[in-house]
């Protein structure tokens, strides 16, 4: 009988409580996440951050550790849209609504049999129509000739535009000096040119008067040597300038 309980008692010492593991193991787990924690504030050395991941693997026998775990990829921010962009859009479309402006001008030109006396250009500082002074001066004369005075008013027609557009007129004169009761000089006779071919333009009614303005140069924008009659003829012109509505930057033009 003593024997038995001796038996007993012995099974029962072999019996051992490990719910103390658990806790522990815990505890464990806590410090390995303070120690990570510490250790990513600090200054982060590549090659040492690596050897802690593979001790790390290790000691989760091999699992994927949390320093091998890829931080996901940012996703992209996308772009707001580029100003200069909006602004070189702008202003290119204004500049394909001048080319069209020009096409209807040119045609004009071409079934009037004009080309001699008009011509077209498309500048830096909008679309450029120049008129010979022939078509509509005597010479010495700012008086627009009574049978050229149909060509005025249908370039006043040509010059209708949806939004509107700020023309300037500008007069020019050869070198040839200018001293009559009328004229003291060929800058005058250039300012008059302009005056009298813009007041026949804006006869139309379709047309803003506010919009136009005019320029005498005289002979100080030659463009053609003064040296020869054909050179002194070719700077004798009254020039159109129609204005973009937008400027190269992006702005829109302040003459508008």
């Amino acid at each position: 009988m003593a024997l038995a309980r001796k038996h007993k008692k012995h099974r029962h010492e072999e019996h051992i409580d490990e719910s103390w593991l658990i806790p522990y193991a815990d505890l464990l787990t806590l410090l390995l996440a303070l120690f990570i924690v510490l250790f990513a504030s600090s200054t982060v050395d590549v090659q040492k951050l690596e050897n802690l991941s593979v001790v790390f693997n290790e000691i989760f026998d091999g699992g994927m550790g949390v320093m091998e775990n890829p931080s996901p990829a940012p996703l992209p921010i996308p772009e707001a849209p580029n100003e200069s962009d909006q602004e070189s859009s702008a202003f290119i479309e204004d500049q394909k609504s001048l080319e069209e402006i020009q096409k209807r001008v040119d045609e004009y030109i071409a079934v009037n049999e004009l080309e001699s006396q008009l011509a077209t250009e498309l500048t830096d500082e909008g679309l450029l129509l120049t008129i010979r002074d022939s078509v509509l001066f005597d010479p010495g004369s700012a008086n627009i000739k009574t049978e050229y005075s149909q060509i005025a008013a249908e370039i006043a027609t040509l010059l209708e535009f949806d939004p509107p557009r700020s023309i300037i007129v500008t007069g020019h004169t050869d070198n040839i000096p200018m001293n009559t009761s009328e004229f003291a000089s060929n800058w005058e006779l250039s300012v008059m040119r302009a005056v009298n071919f813009l007041k026949m333009v804006v006869e139309n009614p379709d047309l803003n008067p506010l919009l136009f303005s005019a320029k005498g140069y005289g002979e100080f924008k030659p463009i053609a040597s003064n040296d020869t009659a054909e050179g002194r003829a070719q700077n004798r012109r009254v020039e159109v300038l129609i204005q973009p509505l937008v400027m190269k930057d992006g702005t829109e033009s302040n003459t508008n």
